[in-house]
């Protein structure tokens, strides 16, 4: 039976996740406290693993239930507090990448890559496991944190998720638990993936590989129209009208979504 067996937020963009056995699904499509911080440089512009590396070489640690953080990296660590004003936050960040940084914080929709599309990523776990298979050297949980969706559904084959998108425009309605959401489009990947999660180093070829395997397995039932490469991984998603909620552990899968689901 199809059902939801991870989900995982990232509290501040491009840092690590963390495993919740429940999330909120907010109005605005978006999980609660997922991407709700971003780091912004002294340009404004976003500070995160597409554009510097040493990132990966940063570990943070949630605990939402005292809304803190722990960081560490090389020998130096602290527990910091989420909330604003976040001073002392701020200061060991700048101090680690080298740049007086500050913290943005949208609590209601987050800081999402793609505005039009906000809800969860999805993505099955026996797609991760298909994709892991690629690469010897790595992991499931390599590939899981590599790829960083928010929603894995288990009791699917490899690339089920295909299934939850359509035509451009076309939202392909969904139902987890008790909350309804629209698949979108296939996502496009950038360089993070390529990038080992704790040390930022390249895996040779790593798109390449991906990219022809992709196509090798594409599975008959996805809309190859939305390809016009296949350096893509996991669906995005928008919440459906009326589709907010709260998302367990646990929860049925239903797709189709049944006539009389009202």
């Amino acid at each position: 039976m199809p059902h939801l067996a991870r989900i995982q937020i990232f509290p501040i963009k491009s840092l690590d996740g963390l495993s919740v056995s429940e999330s909120l699904v907010l109005p605005s499509g978006a999980l609660e406290h997922d991407r709700r911080l971003v780091m912004l440089d002294p340009m404004d512009h976003v500070l995160n693993a597409k554009r510097i590396a040493r990132i990966h070489l940063l570990r943070a640690t949630f605990n939402l239930a005292d809304n803190t953080v722990t960081l560490a990296a090389k020998g130096s660590h602290g527990t910091f507090r989420l909330a604003a004003p976040r001073t002392d936050l701020v200061t060991w960040l700048s101090e680690f990448f080298g740049v007086d940084l500050r913290l943005d914080e949208n609590s209601a929709a987050g800081f999402p890559d793609d505005t039009e599309n906000p809800g969860p990523t999805i993505i099955s776990t026996a797609t991760l496991e298909t994709v892991a298979a690629w690469f010897p050297e790595l992991t499931v949980d390599d590939i899981r944190r590599r790829f960083r969706a928010n929603l894995e559904i288990d009791g699917v084959e490899p690339f089920w998720e295909e299934r939850l998108y359509a035509a451009p425009g076309q939202g392909v309605p969904f139902q987890i638990g008790a909350v309804r959401l629209e698949g979108t489009n296939p996502c496009q990947r950038c360089v993070v993936p390529t990038r080992s999660p704790e040390t930022g180093d390249r895996y040779p070829d790593f798109t390449k590989i991906f990219e022809e395997r992709r196509e090798q397995t594409f599975p008959a039932w996805a809309n190859r129209v939305r390809f016009n490469h296949y350096y893509r991984l996991s669906v995005n998603t928008r919440l459906a009208p009326g589709g907010a909620g709260i998302l367990r552990v646990g929860d049925q899968v239903q797709f189709p979504v049944p006539a009389n689901s009202d």
